[in-house]
């Protein structure tokens, strides 16, 4: 089912029109969301980006207008959401500022970048911050969002349909908690692929071929995690289930006590969340 405009918009509940500024990969997994799930017509999409080639790829596997003119599809749409960069939203905010509707939604997925910074720089109102990763591009993402007081409740409601066509979609009233997440689920698939990285390598130097090692490793890690979910036990409790003393689960888990494996992840956390708060000013 298509999006509708509200009623409030005065478009008579033509379907929504979305512009979509910055065609990445962040970008394209909203507009494959939005064109996949049938939120809207492609006829209703544009998309702005400064590489021709990229335009050109997203108009023929999509069927969307594109455009290198940030301002030419801003104006197109009753959603503007804004993919690009954290050093180019200065630029984007210039070419912006004062043009938007009163009734256009503004969706920011630009990390650290707070709604104070984005109202004043746009001279806008009405907009959503989120906080998405890496694996909504294949609709298994983790959003945290969260809105200006200014934002009307239908506005609302049509981020979060957006926002959850990606995967998980979690709302704060607290601004600060996108922070918070941009450290744990934002960059946090960086750290499982590092892991993973460092588990195939190992499971390669005892004399796995890539090919086996690989399957292992990523079977093992997606297992796990799904029995988690599905388990509802506690961690502790599921990792002390799998521990047989003196086997050889305790014996790989002593090398990480020794080598502050758990401590290593928490000072990594603490960083990436120290960096976003400089980002965010």
């Amino acid at each position: 089912m298509y999006l509708r405009a509200r009623p409030a918009d005065q478009l008579g509940g033509e379907t929504v029109k979305v512009a979509l500024i910055g065609g990445g990969n962040m970008g394209e997994a909203i507009l494959s969301a939005l064109i996949t799930h049938r939120l809207v017509r492609p006829d209703d999409v544009v998309v702005a980006d400064t590489k021709s080639e990229r335009q050109a790829y997203l108009k023929q596997k999509y069927g969307v207008f594109t455009t290198r003119y940030n301002p030419e599809a801003a104006v197109r749409g009753d959603v503007v959401i804004l993919a690009v960069k954290p050093q180019h939203v200065d630029e984007v905010a210039r070419e912006l500022k004062g043009s938007l509707r009163s009734n256009q939604l503004v969706i920011s997925i630009i990390a650290g970048k707070k709604l104070a910074t984005l109202c004043q720089g746009l001279e806008h109102e009405n907009i959503v911050r989120a906080m998405p990763n890496t694996p909504a591009q294949i609709g298994k993402g983790m959003t945290v969002w969260t809105a200006t007081e200014n934002t009307l409740a239908a506005d609302r409601a049509t981020a979060e349909v957006i926002l959850k066509m990606m995967g998980q979609a979690v709302y704060t009233p607290d601004e600060a908690v996108l922070d918070m997440a941009t450290a744990v689920s934002g960059s946090g698939p960086a750290y499982v692929f590092l892991f993973l990285e460092a588990l195939l390598k190992a499971g390669e130097n005892i004399g796995l071929t890539p090919e086996l090692a690989r399957l292992f490793a990523l079977e093992t890690v997606l297992g796990a995690t799904e029995y988690v979910q599905r388990s509802g036990q506690d961690l502790t409790e599921l990792r002390s289930n799998v521990t047989s003393p003196g086997g050889t689960t305790a014996a790989a888990l002593k090398v990480f006590e020794e080598g502050k494996f758990a401590d290593l992840i928490g000072r990594a956390v603490v960083a990436a969340y120290k960096r976003a708060q400089e980002l965010g000013g």
